[in-house]
Order: C-alpha cells, then sequence, then structure tokens
C-alpha cells in the first residue's frame, strides 16, 4: 500500500491536558487497543468546529475519563505538533492527518479516584489510569510524542507541586 505524502495532509487540531492531583502527580491513561503493551498518554481530544479550546479540553477530559472536578491552572500560549511516524500514516487519525497541533491546559484534580471513570464514553480511550511523578512521565509516552510531552513538561513542571 502506498503511503500518503505527509507534507500535503494537514494536522488535526486537537487540545491535551496535564492533570496533577493533590500530590503533583501526572495524570496518565492505558490506550486500549493499541499493539505498542506499555502505551500509556496524557488526555488529549479535537477540538469541534468553532469551540472554544478550553470547553474543547473539559469536554474531552470528561470524556475520556470521566473527570469533571478540576480547576484551571494554565493554558500554554503557543500550540505544540507531533508527526504521525511513516508507518501510521494514512492509517492513524482517521487516515486524514499527518500528526496533531495542540493546545495544551494545566488542571488540578479536585476529585477522588471515584471520580474517574474510564467507560464515561464509548469508544472508551483508556483501559487503566495511574499518576505518575512529572519526571517520570516522558519516557512512558511513544517516542513518536515525546518531544511535544517534553515541552509540556517544561511548560507546566512550575505547577507539578503538592497543594
Amino acid at each position: 500500500m502506498r503511503r500518503p505524502d505527509p507534507s500535503k495532509m494537514p494536522y488535526r487540531r486537537c487540545v491535551g491536558m496535564m492533570v496533577l492531583n493533590r500530590d503533583g502527580h501526572v495524570f496518565v491513561g492505558r490506550r486500549i487497543h493499541f499493539e505498542a503493551n506499555e502505551s500509556w498518554q496524557m488526555p488529549q481530544g479535537g477540538i469541534d468546529d468553532g469551540e472554544d479550546f478550553r470547553a474543547a479540553a473539559l469536554r474531552e477530559l470528561a470524556e475520556e475519563t470521566g473527570i469533571t472536578k478540576v480547576e484551571v491552572l494554565a493554558e500554554a500560549p503557543g500550540w505544540f505538533t507531533y508527526d504521525l511516524p511513516a508507518d501510521a500514516l494514512g492509517l492513524a487519525l482517521k487516515g486524514k492527518y499527518r500528526g496533531q497541533r495542540q493546545k495544551w491546559f494545566a488542571l488540578r484534580f479536585l476529585g477522588t479516584e471515584r471520580d474517574i471513570n474510564l467507560a464515561q464514553h464509548q469508544p472508551q480511550e483508556f483501559d487503566a489510569f495511574r499518576w505518575v511523578p512529572v519526571d517520570d512521565l516522558v519516557e512512558l509516552i511513544v517516542p513518536f510524542k515525546r518531544d511535544v510531552y517534553r515541552q509540556v513538561v517544561e511548560e507546566f513542571r512550575h505547577l507539578a507541586l503538592p497543594s
């Protein structure tokens, strides 16, 4: 099968959420139905046409995790972009995009573990979750997203403190 030319494909606009608990640890979910045995990531999702970025972040977080008890701490001023690996072009992201252009938010989780429901929305994104120290985050992520995660960690590291 011939792969599409990425230079002729757009980036998908989406939001990403670094959710921090009271200990300053970061929420990561394990991707369901992903080829990698341990594929963890922070919640993220598409921005609907005309949707406010903050509203998109809160909607996507609720859909993917059931989490609604949060306080928005910060919005990254810029966008972070990653490209899909060549073998995923034309397959991942509905085959339409070369990667994602992401607007990131840092949020403080105000709830309890009972407020997390990974089966909140179908199709389900994650089959497990855990809270990790910010310094352990990048190494858990698939390699093609690690540069974006390094930038997000740099942007929000100062917020990853116990509250």
